[in-house]
């Protein structure tokens, strides 16, 4: 459900701020949160990226706070489409999906910076102001795993393959990587489980690999790699 604060929007001294969540007291809490700053207004919410879209179009936020997982698509593809659409709009993520998989991801589809909800909400408020200042914002751990992968590209590593992995198909073997059932997996991204079988299969197909048991090992080594520590 969208959801707007006239009396906020007619403050114009305040950066109008869109929030992008399937979880409404997610959105709750974060809009109370910037609504307290002297510098930041919430003039809309979202749940899902077709609301999102509409939104944009309709109250013309400065910057878009975005989860990842939304319901009925991809955080990752609305990042692409904000920028196809709405070049002028920042993009922050702000998301529970670990910043070692995914952050270079959504920023190479546009977002200007990343941050996991597991962060102080004066953290949140700072990756906001910054990236309003046109910097990237990520976290001081993420700068320095980037440092060392740029260091260190080991081309013929696990992650190389899994670069042609769709989002969606990511997040499945990041799931299946951390010892998820498909039931849960399913659950988890709001899908059915036929369809986490059919990501499953694809999967195998794009890595190469014979059996759902190859596949398993193929994902914990991916993950243990991604987080430093090589199986």
């Amino acid at each position: 459900m969208t959801d707007t604060n006239p009396v906020q929007q007619a403050n114009d001294e305040r950066v109008g701020v869109l929030l992008v969540d399937d979880h409404p007291l997610v959105r709750q809490g974060l809009a109370s949160l910037i609504n307290r700053s002297e510098d930041l207004q919430v003039i809309g919410q979202a749940a899902s990226s077709q609301e999102a879209l509409q939104l944009m179009e309709d109250q013309e936020p400065q910057v878009a706070v975005v989860d990842l997982s939304l319901a009925g698509g991809s955080g990752i593809d609305l990042i692409k489409e904000i920028s196809k659409r709405h070049p002028s709009v920042i993009v922050l993520v702000l998301t529970m999906h670990d910043e070692l998989f995914y952050a270079e991801r959504s920023l190479r589809a546009g977002a200007r910076g990343y941050v996991m909800k597991g962060e102080s909400t004066d953290e949140v408020l700072e990756a906001i102001r910054q990236v309003l200042k046109g910097e990237v914002y990520v976290s001081e751990h993420l700068q320095s795993v980037l440092v060392q992968r740029a260091a260190d590209p080991s081309p013929n590593s696990p992650s190389s393959a899994v670069e042609s992995l769709s989002d969606r198909e990511l997040e499945v073997f990041e799931l299946v990587g951390r010892g998820q059932p498909t039931r849960e997996i399913a659950k988890q991204l709001s899908v059915s489980v036929k369809t986490v079988e059919t990501h499953r299969h694809r999967i195998k197909e794009k890595l190469g690999l014979s059996s759902g048991t190859q596949m398993v090992r193929y994902a914990i080594r991916w993950v243990e790699r991604q987080a430093g520590n090589p199986a």
